[in-house]
């Protein structure tokens, strides 16, 4: 009778977290959907590389330092804020659905951070890193494909500028002892 109770409480665990892990998913499928249709689509490839390392930046941030005050808001007035967050289509609402909420303090505009977000803001840093860090390869490759491109092209100019002036010498040469047979008879 114990051993089933046991197995029962062991099924209904593992039930629950099926569940989470079914939240976790859908949360993350979310998030997903935030950075590829939303920010990535409508902004250029720049301005949206931009947008989400800064968000990148204040989720790291409140992550590592939760009580900082500073790290648990930011002024939509801010310079760097208003071109990267606030006129980037998508950004301000990922950085919403991470737990930032608009608020006024003493007639500032502010966004700040709800501390029942805090999984939100987890996950949406999870996903932030995970897509700036496969952005930052895929521009690696990018750019090792482009040097690779140049150095063989390169090469190939050499080659036949090589290729040519071995030609001239040659034709030279040639020409030189042609020009000495006709002389000797």
């Amino acid at each position: 009778l114990a051993a089933a109770a046991q197995r029962r409480n062991v099924s209904t665990g593992q039930a629950i977290s099926s569940s989470e892990l079914l939240i976790q998913h859908e949360q993350r499928q979310k998030f997903r959907r935030l950075i590829d249709p939303g920010i990535s689509r409508p902004n250029s490839q720049e301005a949206a590389m931009a947008s989400l390392k800064i968000l990148s930046k204040i989720a790291e941030n409140l992550l590592r330092e939760p009580e900082n005050h500073k790290f648990r808001q930011f002024k939509p007035t801010n310079d760097t804020i208003r071109r990267r967050l606030i006129e980037t289509k998508g950004a301000l609402e990922y950085a919403i659905e991470m737990g930032f909420r608009p608020e006024v303090k003493e007639f500032q505009p502010l966004y700040v951070w709800n501390e029942c977000k805090s999984e939100e803001l987890r996950l949406g840093a999870q996903i932030l890193q995970e897509t700036v860090e496969l952005a930052d390869q895929k521009s690696a490759r990018s750019q090792k494909n482009a040097a690779e491109a140049k150095a063989a092209t390169e090469a190939a100019t050499r080659s036949t500028l090589l290729a040519f002036m071995d030609d001239r010498k040659t034709k030279m040469l040639r020409d030189q002892r042609d020009r000495h047979n006709r002389e000797a008879r």
